[in-house]
């Protein structure tokens, strides 16, 4: 035999309103509750959702993930290409050329020096139980490194 459907049956049971407090009785509501705070509207009486608000490091781990994933160099090449050019100058008057490949071997070399420092000395600060990078903790990298002398 097939089934049927039956109707959804009614409660019995009653409801009821809350009471509200007479008008010359006091409210025993304690300061000390907090009260929630209604949602903000705009000019035009719709509500507004908050703006979301990323935690602090966020942005810079994202900034990690992405420049670790490219392979173009971080430092601008105008400005690079300016200074190796005034320091040759400085210690080699007589040289004016440079070729363009030697000039992105440089840069390569020293972006790729500067991470492997920024690296080392982010681990001496680890080390030292601090977030924070400071000179002392180039100087401690540079020595262990053993590459040239402290600026």
């Amino acid at each position: 035999m097939a089934r049927q459907k039956t109707p959804a049956k009614r409660s019995k049971g009653r409801i009821t309103k809350r009471k509200l407090p007479a008008a010359g009785a006091t409210t025993s509501a304690s300061p000390s509750t907090p009260q929630r705070k209604s949602p903000r509207k705009n000019t035009e009486g719709t509500l507004q959702r908050k703006k979301y608000r990323a935690r602090p490091g966020t942005k810079a781990l994202r900034e990690i993930r992405k420049f670790q994933k490219t392979v173009h160099l971080l430092i601008p090449a105008a400005p690079f290409i300016r200074l190796v050019k005034e320091i040759s100058n400085y210690y080699a008057p007589n040289i004016f050329r440079w070729q363009a490949e030697g000039l992105v071997c440089l840069q390569e070399a020293a972006e790729d020096y500067l991470v492997a420092l920024f690296n080392e000395s982010m681990l001496c600060a680890i080390h030292a139980k601090r977030v924070t990078l400071m000179k002392k903790d180039f100087e401690l990298a540079r020595r262990i490194g053993g590459k040239g002398q402290l600026w």
